[in-house]
């Protein structure tokens, strides 16, 4: 691709004073550190002055500050890979960016797969230095609606995009600080909670502009040649940690595959499949082999980066000096994706539930490396679970949106159990507090699910239950659960985490399960939704796991007493939960479960939904 700066790419950063050589060691600290500082000042803002739920409570915002390439320098940690940057750049010249500036867009198929579903909207705002570019802050948010055809924008029945709500292409919101107004009075027309809507585009314009204010100030306090030279030297610490990584994987051929539960469309499942190839420096990750497009709305768009990026989370993961930026693309020779396939889907395939794919692919990637090392890798995770209640007023004809992300159990790692009860990332489920005061309705029950976490010598993490009733007149809703029919793998002699279920109006004689992704499901005043989900793989042969580790695991409620017998070979007290050293030792002297190096539950029956 041509470089869209021209040659006014060779001096709008001059580097003359400084170069990656002579930057001292503290003075480049001192500019990481500060940029990592703006994220969570920028994060925070967005936290204290969005309107919606989804963005101040549930936390489902990101922030990243950009080298004037357009290539990421320091951003939160997000697996979907590609170029924010890169469709602004396209459409707009540097030469007449100014201060002030501030761009927008959501074309999910414009940027690649820059932002991955339309309610992720993105906003940038350059950085300007004495005149020259020196990078940008970018941010986006989950909105709460922009249109389409259901009250949220999200919808379990999409066959194309333009029915998931508005397409925004590229645009300059904010010219030299002006507000342009015939732009965001297009977006407000399309939503169906305008306030909301302006409320939120404020909270993360504000926060874009924050950031160049911050960047402004490192520029002005170590220069702005020692900036740019600082990106360059943050992005090249990620590459080379990320290379040091595959170098330590054998030579080889590595393939491994997921698969989706069900396009809720057809019903079909979807696999994805992945080659990692790996032969000296040169790293190929191949996945065209994975199933054609959906005609549903669970396509993801990959860019080439996309593995690139969920590989090396997981490489530096355990460094924290590292920072999430260009340098996690820059180590693979080559990424394979097809045209037509679930993860290059040709426009305009429906996008909306994508993350169940993308979580997928994540997992696929993990299962090469885990065939690479041995299974020295975590055990599988499952997706997080989606909910999208709408409350009817039938008085105004007024639909209310009550949007719910409830938590799963991460898979187990080689050297601890899995986390319980995640939602994803750094988002969060909403208070029950929250819930009841801001919403119609009332949370019955919520706490972490015994023996969905699958069993290991390190327990995968525990899913939980969450019990909604429906305190509104009238209303529907949408439920997407996956990981039913294919629950996450255990790992190296773990067992798989148990699948989740949810059910509707649960110990009554209407009791109904309902399928994983269900799309208006009616509700009347009163009805319980009932949510038990997935929990992640376990690690390594439960029988080796201690019997006191299993002793806690059954007090705090993370493991069922008969759990802790057929899963690990333990037996307690049923009143004082005690060990029986005897019988104990008598029943791990028998058989012991089989060892895989991937194990998923296929017709195991339901556990832990009492």
């Amino acid at each position: 691709m041509l470089n869209p700066f021209g040659e006014f790419a060779m001096d709008k950063n001059p580097t003359t004073e400084v170069d990656e050589e002579s930057l001292n060691v503290v003075t480049f600290e001192l500019i990481k550190g500060g940029f990592q500082s703006a994220l969570k000042e920028t994060g925070s803002l967005i936290e204290r002055t969005a309107m919606s739920a989804i963005v101040r409570e549930k936390k489902d915002y990101f922030t990243a500050f950009f080298d004037g390439d357009g290539r990421l320098a320091s951003g939160m940690a997000h697996p979907v890979g590609a170029n924010m940057m890169e469709c602004i750049l396209e459409e707009f010249s540097v030469d007449q960016m100014q201060p002030g500036d501030v761009y927008l867009y959501n074309d999910c198929y414009r940027s690649r797969g820059g932002v991955s579903h339309l309610p992720d909207l993105v906003f940038a705002a350059p950085v300007i230095f004495e005149g020259k570019l020196v990078g940008f802050c970018t941010c986006f948010g989950h909105f709460m609606d922009i249109g389409g055809s259901t009250p949220g924008s999200y919808s379990g029945t999409s066959t194309e995009l333009y029915q998931e709500g508005i397409i925004i292409p590229p645009v300059k919101l904010y010219e030299a600080g002006k507000l342009k107004d015939d732009v965001i009075n297009i977006v407000l027309r399309n939503t169906r909670y305008p306030d909301v809507m302006r409320g939120d585009m404020r909270a993360l314009v504000a926060a874009a502009n924050l950031g160049v204010k911050r960047s402004t100030e490192l520029c002005d306090r170590y220069g702005a040649a020692a900036v740019v030279v600082a990106f360059a030297r943050m992005q090249s610490q990620t590459e080379n940690a990320v290379r040091k990584a595959y170098a330590a994987l054998p030579d080889g051929t590595y393939e491994a595959s997921d698969s989706i539960d069900s396009d809720p469309l057809t019903g079909e499942s979807k696999r994805i499949t992945v080659s990692l190839q790996k032969y000296g420096d040169d790293i190929v990750i191949d996945m065209t082999g994975s199933s054609d497009q959906a005609k549903g709305p669970i396509n993801f768009i990959m860019d080439e980066t996309g593995p690139q990026q969920m590989l090396g989370l997981y490489f530096i993961s355990s460094d924290p000096t590292l920072l999430v930026n260009d340098g996690l693309f820059r180590t693979v020779k080559e990424v394979r994706l097809r045209e037509g396939s679930i993860l290059r889907p040709r426009f305009p395939a429906p996008l909306i539930m994508r993350s169940i794919t993308m979580v997928r692919a994540q997992q696929a990637l993990m299962g090469t490396i885990a065939l690479a090392t041995g299974g020295e890798v975590s055990a599988g995770s499952p997706a997080y679970v989606v909910a999208f209640i709408r409350s009817l007023d039938p008085g105004t004809g007024k639909t209310e949106v009550i949007p719910e992300g409830i938590a799963v159990g991460y898979g187990a790692r080689p050297y601890a159990d899995g986390h319980d009860g995640v939602y994803y990332v750094s988002q969060k489920n909403y208070p029950v507090e929250f819930m009841e005061m801001r919403y119609p309705v009332e949370i019955e029950s919520y706490g972490l699910r015994a023996d969905s976490g699958g069993p290991g010598r390190w327990r995968g993490g525990a899913g939980v239950i969450r019990e909604i009733r429906f305190m509104g007149q009238q209303g529907s809703a949408l439920v997407r659960v996956d990981n039913v029919k294919f629950p996450p793998w255990g790992m190296k002699g773990g067992q798989g985490g148990r699948p989740g279920r949810v059910l509707l109006n649960p110990g009554t004689e209407g009791e109904q399960v309902l399928p994983p992704i269900s799309d208006s499901v009616v509700l009347q005043h009163g009805d319980v939704l009932r949510f038990e989900t997935c929990g992640g793989g376990g690690w390594g042969n439960p029988f080796d796991r201690e019997p006191e580790r299993v002793q806690k695991d059954v007090a705090n409620g993370m493991v069922s007493l008969e759990g802790a017998r057929s899963d690990y070979g333990v037996v307690l007290d049923h009143d004082s939960l005690a060990i029986d050293v005897v019988a104990t030792s008598a029943l791990r002297a028998g058989e012991r479960p089989e060892f895989k190096m991937f194990h998923r539950w296929t017709d195991e029956p339901q556990r832990g939904a009492a």
